[in-house]
């Protein structure tokens, strides 16, 4: 008896999981020539609509403020965000995104070619049911209390609106 390649039996979170690392390589490809990745992307998406602090931009993002933490000192060394004391608590850090950061984010941000790099080989119907399920997939997880468990939550930490 012939068997298909071990993938055919792997249950769906395996597949998802290995998708999920095959376009977040492609994301990173895309975005390394801004000097961006993956985890800095929804962070400039989120201070392109104000000024938050490391603890507003982890829970939005689904991550840990340790995370948050390395992934703006990145940013503040590449010029794309700006840090300052919080006026009220001094203890606290305001993160807004600098003009060198919102045109980075204006070049980078079109999903297309990571998209196409990984989903290419799909008919565009088949990648428009994908779209439709994988939003009913992240749908709850809005309704979660807290910030997702690492890496478990959907990009810039909610589903993104339809189109």
């Amino acid at each position: 008896m012939q068997q298909g390649p071990p993938q055919d039996h792997w249950p769906v979170g395996r597949m998802l999981s290995a998708a999920a690392r095959r376009i977040e390589r492609a994301w990173d490809a895309h975005l390394a020539s801004w000097d961006l990745n993956h985890a800095s992307l929804p962070v400039l998406v989120h201070l392109s609509m104000s000024p938050m602090s490391q603890r507003e931009l982890a829970d939005a993002c689904g991550v840990t403020e340790q995370t948050m933490s390395r992934v703006v000192a990145r940013l503040a060394r590449t010029g794309y965000v700006s840090r300052r004391p919080h006026d009220e608590d001094r203890r606290r850090h305001v993160v807004a995104i600098t003009e060198s950061g919102a045109s980075a984010l204006a070049a980078c941000a079109d999903p297309t070619p990571a998209q196409q790099a990984v989903l290419g080989h799909l008919p565009p119907e088949r990648r428009a049911l994908l779209d439709e399920l994988m939003r009913e997939v992240v749908a709850p997880w809005e309704l979660l209390s807290g910030p997702s468990p690492e890496g478990t939550g959907p990009p810039g930490g909610r589903p993104p609106a339809r189109a």
